[in-house]
């Protein structure tokens, strides 16, 4: 059985519904993937995530969730005085989002640090390996470092690393920083799934097709740009294809983390480029008319069984 690990951080997700009221859910862009991995491909993989959490209460409430959604946690440690980082979102009437948040000083950042339980060997239990630009952007240098060295030694071994970019510029402490940390990625990620407004902004490319000619500068990649309602542009064959377009957007939070996992289930189970091309846009579009990261589970079911 396939063995993935999604790397990065879960938090505690406040959705504002009314200017005194919020929902109260559990998200993080590689956990939303983690989630939707796991019923996309029940029975046919193992997804672990990798990350920290406290000895709080809703650090209990998270790894509850985990168990539900049937995600591994054999690697979450759990940090003796901090706790995971809370957002909160507000959506305005095109579903798109304004994003509040304190992380700062969060569990996940400790991750692969002196005080942390879990090291980098760990990695070489995986087939694949999936992490973001937040899951590295949270990090401290030195780990950050430490673990895209790992990931190099891994893939060199033939492990498979999947990257998407996924930009929170605040989280870096520079664009330079940024864009020399992703160039490095880039450089040897496996799987690309990156989307176009991200790599514009971090490499200041002029449109889509410099962001394409940049990615595959080396000849194609197995991968995608998602270009949001356009549909994706397929890195590895160029294969022109229709895709439908959301009907009505309500939360495109998530649009991209559901397109990951869509399209990594059908790279694991040996779906064709454009089989999983669609998957993984259906899903997104899917995601994107309900409200919060994670689809309701009549909803989770019913892809799952596609």
């Amino acid at each position: 059985m396939t063995k993935i690990a999604c790397i990065g951080e879960v938090m505690v997700e406040l959705s504002l519904q009314t200017a005194e009221t919020a929902q109260i859910g559990i998200a993080g862009d590689t956990y939303n993937t983690a989630v939707y991995l796991a019923h996309l491909l029940k029975g046919r993989a193992e997804v672990h995530y990798v990350t920290v959490l406290g000895q709080d209460v809703f650090s209990d409430r998270i790894l509850a969730h985990m168990q539900t959604h049937g995600i591994a946690q054999d690697c979450v440690a759990r940090h003796q005085i901090k706790t995971p980082g809370l957002y909160a979102i507000e959506t305005d009437d095109q579903g798109e989002r304004r994003f509040s948040y304190w992380r700062s000083d969060s569990a996940a950042r400790t991750l692969f640090g002196p005080e942390c339980t879990i090291d980098l060997n760990i990695l070489s239990q995986f087939d694949l390996v999936y992490v973001s630009g937040i899951s590295l952007a949270i990090l401290p240098p030195t780990q950050r470092h430490d673990l895209i060295k790992a990931l190099i030694y891994y893939q060199a071994r033939r492990g498979i690393v999947a990257y998407d970019s996924n930009h929170r510029p605040k989280l870096w402490e520079s664009p330079e920083i940024a864009r020399e940390t992703n160039a490095v990625m880039w450089d040897f990620a496996t799987l690309a799934l990156p989307s176009v407004d991200d790599e514009m902004h971090i490499f200041n490319d002029a449109n889509a097709a410099d962001v394409i000619a940049r990615l595959c500068k080396h000849g194609p990649r197995v991968g995608a740009l998602k270009q949001g309602h356009l549909g994706p542009y397929d890195l590895e064959q160029d294969i022109a294809q229709t895709y439908r377009a959301a009907e009505n957007v309500i939360d495109s939070t998530a649009a991209g983390d559901s397109f990951n996992a869509g399209f990594l289930a059908g790279y694991i189970a040996g779906a064709s480029v454009g089989d999983r091309l669609i998957q993984a846009h259906d899903l997104a579009a899917r995601v994107v008319q309900h409200r919060g990261a994670i689809l309701p589970e009549t909803e989770l079911v019913r892809h799952a069984n596609r």
